[in-house]
């Protein structure tokens, strides 16, 4: 049948001479991945230009579903971003989660929510410049929630530590190395309270974005064997460098 859908790149891939095969998080059907035949040829340049990390699209498409690859029969953009593909910040960001949610979203079913939330997500951090070095730790501690491992970071007292194993703020330093020390555990206390808009209110150094995520990236290696080596990872963190 054909359908019509929402979509966020996530990843893409030459196939032959001048088709792609992209790997799309749609909101009706899930994760999918698409052939996108002459996608960059010279008269469908604006196709492959769509295919971006990130970037939002609708499209129409052979949907079945006994297939494992389906086949664009139409795509457009859905919302065209004005600073993201500009901005090094942002565009480093976006590729970093692009490649996060490539390998932690293999669910190929409908899941609204997570998709109005990232897709609500990238359309802010278009349009923020005040607080922008902080999106991706945001991103990270909240995609948790819709993955369904968000960890409790009540403080058990006026001190505490992120306990990466059991999620949950502890009031003693655990025993094993999997958790967030005392300052990293505060600052994520702070970020789990802030609202998108409200990103600015979080002063922290270099240092302590790095610590936060390799914190939050740990946690989500407890939860992802498949996680492995995010190669953007190093890139971002020497962006903010």
């Amino acid at each position: 049948m054909i359908a019509a859908t929402e979509g966020i790149v996530l990843h893409s891939v030459k196939y032959g001479e001048s088709s792609v095969i992209a790997t799309i998080f749609t909101k009706e059907f899930g994760r999918q991945s698409y052939m996108i035949n002459a996608a960059r040829s010279k008269k469908s340049k604006n196709k492959a230009s769509l295919l971006q990390p990130m970037f939002l699209v609708e499209l129409e498409a052979y949907q079945k579903q006994s297939r494992d690859l389906q086949r664009i029969r139409a795509i457009k953009s859905l919302a065209t971003y004005q600073d993201i593909p500009f901005d090094i910040v942002k565009s480093t960001q976006a590729i970093f989660l692009a490649e996060l949610l490539y390998k932690t979203i293999h669910e190929q079913e409908s899941y609204p929510e997570l998709f109005e939330f990232i897709k609500h997500a990238l359309l802010y951090l278009d349009l923020m410049d005040e607080g922008k070095a902080n999106f991706h730790l945001y991103f990270l501690f909240h995609l948790t929630e819709y993955l369904g491992f968000m960890p409790d970071t009540t403080m058990p007292g006026f001190e505490g530590w992120l306990d990466l194993q059991k999620g949950v703020v502890v009031p003693f330093e655990p025993s094993h190395p999997m958790f967030a020390n005392k300052e990293a555990t505060a600052q994520l206390v702070k970020l789990a309270l802030l609202k998108i808009n409200e990103l600015d209110q979080l002063k922290i150094k270099r240092s302590m974005r790095d610590s936060l995520l390799e914190s939050l990236v740990d946690y989500y290696r407890l939860h992802f064997d498949t996680l492995g080596e995010i190669k953007s990872l190093k890139v971002l963190q020497e962006i903010f460098s």
